[in-house]
């Protein structure tokens, strides 16, 4: 089978764009941001090369995969990993169902 090629929703770069953005406040630098986002990119990977390695959720063709404080919600196709969410597990979690719905 053909790799498959990563695909980020709207919704899901928003996501990661607003926790990035949170850390770069709190922290008074982008030194934090840029280190989860290796960590992000390393995880995708590991995606990539083993699409079913996330757990099946309650919604039916969705998975997640936890990063630390992190999810990585996505959806498979034969040809795409497509990230429908990123999400820090500390906040509220109705609001993540709201969004990738």
């Amino acid at each position: 089978m053909a790799k498959r090629t990563v695909v980020w929703t709207d919704t899901a770069k928003l996501q990661r764009r607003k926790i990035f953005e949170y850390w770069n406040n709190r922290n008074g630098s982008t030194r934090y941001s840029k280190k989860l986002l290796k960590f992000i990119s390393t995880r995708i990977q590991q995606l990539v090369e083993h699409p079913f390695s996330g757990k099946e959720t309650e919604i039916e063709g969705i998975r997640i995969t936890s990063l630390g404080h992190f999810s990585i919600v996505y959806r498979l196709t034969e040809t795409r990993l497509i990230v429908i969410g990123f999400w820090d597990t500390r906040q509220d979690p109705e609001m993540l169902l709201g969004s990738i719905k």
